[in-house]
C-alpha cells in the first residue's frame, strides 16, 4: 500500500487518494467482510468509498450473503429439473454456457490448447454461449490489452484478432452465441462495436446486445436448432460511464439493473421478452451482465429482478460480471407450475486478464443442459429437462518454452496426490477453489 506522499508523487487524483486512505483503514478493521449496504457497482455511480470497497473485495472476496439470501437460493436442488408427467418429447437440443472471456496478453500462444480439456462440455453442444468481455479493434497495438485507465471508470480493454481467435474457438469448433453487451463494450467507441460485429458475422457467431440500428434496439436475437426456437435477450448494467452519443444510444442494450439509486430497470428486457413471444420462441434465455464484483452471492434486489423476469417469460438466466461464481437457483414459476427455470447469477470467468490470478478469479462455472420440446395437454411446450454444473479453472503451465493457459475441470484434480514438493502450491490452489465451489454450489455440482 502506498503512503499518501507516494500517491501524490505518482500524480494520482484526490479521488484516488481518498479511496486509498479509506482502503487502508478497512483492511485493518475487516469491516467489509460482509456486503456493504448501498454500495455502488456501476462506475458512473461510484464514490471514493465505493472504489475503496471494490479494491478491498479484489483482495478479500466477499464470502457471506445478505440476510436470507442463501436460504432463498438453496431452497431446492437440481433434482427438481425433470420433465413433467404427461409430456411427450418430440425434439431436443443441448445448450452449454460459460462466463467471461477476458483478453489476456500472449493468449495467442494457447490457441487450440485453452479448451482441449473442456471441449466436451462447451463445444459438443448444439448451442454454446459465453460473454466476450472486450471489443475488437482494427488498430494495431503492442500486445497490451489495457489501453489506459481512468478510475473509477477502470481500464480500457481491447482484443486483437489473434486474441479473439484463441478465446472463442477450439480447432473446428467455436462458441455459437457471444454476449457483447457488458461494461467494456464501448471502451473503443463505435469503431470497437462495428469491428466486433463484423468479425462475429464473418465467423458465423451470433453476437447479442449490440443492435445494428435503432430498429433493432429492444429486439431479441433468435437461433433455431432441432426445431427449437431459442430467443436470447440481453442487457448490461453499465458501460463504465463511457456512453455512446445520444443519437447512437441504441448501440448497446443498457439498463440500470443494479443501481445505487433506483430499483432494477427491467423495461428494456421486458420489451425483448415480448419480441420473443411475438416471434414464437420456445425458450427465452436472458444474458445479464450485472452484479457486484468479487461477491460470491447476489444481492437480494437481483433475486427479485430475476424472479420478475422469469415470471415475465424467461426460462434461463445466464449472469456474468462479478468475476467469481455465484449460486444457481432452481425456481418453480408461478405462471406455469410445471416449469422449473434456472438462474445462474454469475458464471464467473473462463479467463481473467492476469495469468497469476488468485483462486477466486481463476474459478469459473460451465453449464450443460438439455432442452426438450414436445406435447403436453395438447399444447406444444419446451422444458429444461436436466442440467449439469461443472466447476472449471484456468491452469497456467509452460509448453515449448511458452507460458500456456488451459481450462480444466476442477473435479479432475481433487483426487490428485502431491508427488513432488513443487506441486503443493498448485494443490493448495485447487483446494481453495473447491472451497469456493462448495460454498456456492454445494453438493449440486458434478
Amino acid at each position: 500500500m502506498q503512503t499518501t506522499d507516494e500517491i501524490h508523487q505518482t500524480g494520482e487524483t484526490s479521488f484516488e487518494i481518498r479511496a486509498k486512505e479509506i482502503l487502508e483503514k478497512a483492511m485493518l478493521s475487516h469491516e467489509w467482510d460482509v456486503p456493504l449496504a448501498g454500495a455502488a457497482t456501476d462506475a458512473a455511480e461510484m464514490s471514493h468509498v465505493d472504489l475503496a470497497y471494490w479494491f478491498y473485495k479484489l483482495a478479500r472476496p466477499t464470502l457471506v450473503a445478505e440476510s436470507g439470501v442463501r436460504d432463498a437460493l438453496f431452497a431446492s436442488d437440481k433434482s427438481v429439473i425433470q420433465l413433467p408427467a404427461g409430456f411427450k418429447q418430440e425434439s431436443a437440443l443441448t445448450l452449454s454456457a460459460a462466463g467471461d472471456l477476458m483478453p489476456m496478453d500472449g493468449i495467442e500462444a494457447s490457441a487450440n490448447i485453452i479448451y482441449e480439456k473442456v471441449r466436451d462440455i462447451l463445444f459438443d453442444a448444439d448451442i454454446s454461449f459465453a460473454n466476450l468481455e472486450a471489443p475488437l479493434t482494427k488498430e494495431e497495438f503492442d500486445n497490451c490489452l489495457v489501453q489506459g485507465c481512468d478510475l473509477p471508470k477502470g481500464p480500457i480493454l481491447r482484443n486483437s484478432f489473434a486474441m479473439f481467435d484463441a478465446l472463442v474457438r477450439h480447432n473446428d469448433k467455436s462458441f455459437d452465441v457471444l454476449s457483447v453487451a457488458n461494461n467494456h463494450t464501448f471502451d473503443l467507441g463505435v469503431e470497437g462495436i462495428e469491428t466486433t460485429r463484423k468479425v462475429l458475422v464473418d465467423n458465423n457467431i451470433i453476437g447479442i446486445g449490440t443492435p445494428g440500428s435503432q430498429a433493432e434496439y429492444g429486439r431479441a436475437d433468435i437461433i433455431t436448432k432441432a426445431d427449437i426456437k431459442v430467443g436470447f435477450i440481453s442487457a448490461t448494467f453499465s458501460l463504465n460511464d463511457r456512453n455512446p452519443p445520444e443519437n447512437e444510444s441504441y448501440r448497446v442494450h443498457t439498463a440500470r439493473l443494479v443501481s445505487k439509486y433506483v430499483e432494477p430497470e427491467l423495461e428494456l428486457l421486458n420489451k425483448q421478452i415480448e419480441d420473443c413471444k411475438r416471434e414464437g420462441c420456445d425458450v427465452i434465455v436472458a444474458s445479464l451482465h450485472w452484479g457486484y464484483e468479487f461477491e460470491f452471492f447476489p444481492r437480494s434486489k437481483q433475486i427479485e429482478a430475476a424472479h420478475a423476469l422469469i415470471e415475465g417469460g424467461v426460462d434461463l438466466i445466464l449472469g456474468h460480471h462479478p468475476h467469481v461464481v455465484q449460486p444457481v437457483e432452481y425456481y418453480r414459476t408461478k405462471r406455469d407450475p410445471n416449469r422449473m427455470a434456472v438462474i445462474a447469477y454469475s458464471l464467473g470467468g473462463l479467463t481473467y486478464d492476469q495469468w497469476d490470478a488468485a483462486p477466486h478469479l481463476a474459478l469459473g462455472l460451465a453449464l450443460r443442459m438439455n432442452l426438450s420440446k414436445g406435447i403436453m395437454d395438447g399444447t406444444s411446450r419446451t422444458f429444461i429437462d436436466n442440467i449439469r454444473l461443472v466447476p472449471v479453472f484456468h491452469k497456467v503451465f509452460c509448453q515449448n518454452g511458452r507460458r500456456t493457459l488451459r481450462i480444466e475441470k476442477l473435479d479432475d484434480h481433487l483426487s490428485e496426490a502431491v508427488s513432488l514438493e513443487e506441486d503443493k502450491e498448485f494443490v493448495g490452489r485447487v483446494n481453495k477453489m473447491k472451497c469456493y465451489a462448495d460454498l456456492v454450489l454445494g453438493k449440486w455440482a458434478t
